[in-house]
């Protein structure tokens, strides 16, 4: 049975290429970049040229660059590391709709007696540039939205947030992990910006925070002073090399973006099926569609059941539904968003694209007949 992986947005397969080059790191030269000894040097030399090598590809110094072990660690030391070092401002603003790990960070922050405003979306997903800029008060840490949303793909307009926030010399931090590689991004007016390695076809465990010269921030790891006294912790030498290595990486964007519009023109033309998310301000790889009436989760394996591999917008637990909250922000309803589905796409032909796209519409078919939602055609046109 041949797989079609359309869960990019979770992980990706690593490169050959990367695997390639990290190898050297596991087996030869495997030094702890701390040691004195020749080993230990070659790989704090293989060090200094990632930072060099990542500064290169987004526009920075190499002493902006700090490696960490990817998306989550990187958020959590952006806002906690400025929250440690600026104890009086006590305010931040995000949306509602950011990854868990700014929005559980927040809520952490709460607790010890942080103020959080939490702006909306738009029903295509979309942060309002003004509703942002009303929120910033005197005492406001820092502003952070995403550049491209986890779930249903929308990009966000983050250089003109960014814009706002130096002017009113706030600091401005973004949740780059979907966007970054697969679109350009001014980093001009952005003080910190979270990278993850695993999502760009390098492996899981590496990432990094850039952090622009001049913003106040403590470690949140503390130990032997690596990165830049900034994070703490034997550097993960091969994982840097093989995020390093990814930059190289090269997709068919253009081609993976005809393939996503053919998949989602065939989509709807099943009965009750629509695109969550804005059509135009969307990454050129995500699908989020949802079918009435029907339980994602389901869908989801039998789809696994004929190889495609694709992610849910609602989680099965044992005692209830979990619904997506990105997905109820938009204002997506109850019977939606139960049967959602997030399609992110890779390297795909269009033979594999009408496969989906038949497979989808076979398996949606079945679960209508059976589900005791029933619903008007006119109503839903």
């Amino acid at each position: 049975m041949k797989k079609i992986y359309l869960d990019n947005a979770a992980t990706t397969k690593v490169d050959d290429s990367v695997v390639q080059r990290m190898k050297e790191f596991f087996t030869e030269n495997y030094g702890n970049a701390s040691s004195q000894h020749s080993i230990g040097r070659e790989a704090k030399e293989e060090l200094g040229k990632a930072h060099g090598e990542i500064a290169n590809y987004i526009g920075c110094n190499a002493n902006e660059i700090i490696f960490t072990s990817g998306g989550t660690e990187s958020n959590n030391l952006a806002l906690k590391g400025l929250a440690l070092a600026n104890l009086d401002k006590r305010h931040i603003v995000t949306s509602v709709i950011e990854h868990p790990s700014i929005l559980e960070t927040c809520k952490a922050l709460e607790k010890q007696g942080y103020e959080i405003d939490y702006v909306g979306v738009s029903k295509d997903g979309l942060v309002d540039v003004g509703d942002v800029e009303k929120k910033i008060r005197k005492d406001t840490l820092v502003v952070s939205i995403m550049h491209v949303n986890n779930e249903i793909g929308t990009i966000q307009p983050v250089e003109e947030i960014a814009n706002i926030c130096k002017k009113k010399s706030v600091y401005f931090h973004t949740d780059a992990v979907q966007g970054f590689s697969k679109m350009n991004l001014n980093l001009e007016n952005i003080n910190l910006m979270s990278v993850s390695g695993h999502k760009i076809h390098s492996p899981k465990g590496i990432g990094f925070l850039y952090v622009k010269k001049g913003t106040k921030i403590s470690p949140i790891i503390n130990g032997g002073g690596q990165e830049g006294d900034l994070r703490s912790g034997t550097e993960n030498v091969p994982g840097i090399v093989g995020i390093v290595a990814a930059l190289d990486v090269r997709v068919d964007k253009k081609n993976i973006e005809k393939m996503r519009d053919r998949i989602i023109e065939g989509l709807l033309k099943i009965p009750g099926a629509k695109i969550n998310g804005s059509r135009d301000k969307r990454i050129y790889n995500n699908i989020n569609v949802s079918f009435y009436g029907i339980e994602g989760e389901s869908l989801m394996l039998m789809l696994n059941g004929v190889g495609i591999y694709v992610s849910t917008g609602s989680a099965c637990a044992s005692t209830k539904l979990k619904e997506s909250y990105v997905l109820k922000a938009i204002g997506v309803e109850e019977l939606y968003i139960h049967g959602s589905l997030r399609l992110t796409l890779g390297e795909i032909t269009e033979k594999e694209a009408d496969f989906v796209i038949e497979k989808i519409k076979e398996k949606v078919e079945k679960l209508q007949e059976i589900s005791p939602f029933k619903f008007d055609m006119e109503e839903i046109k």
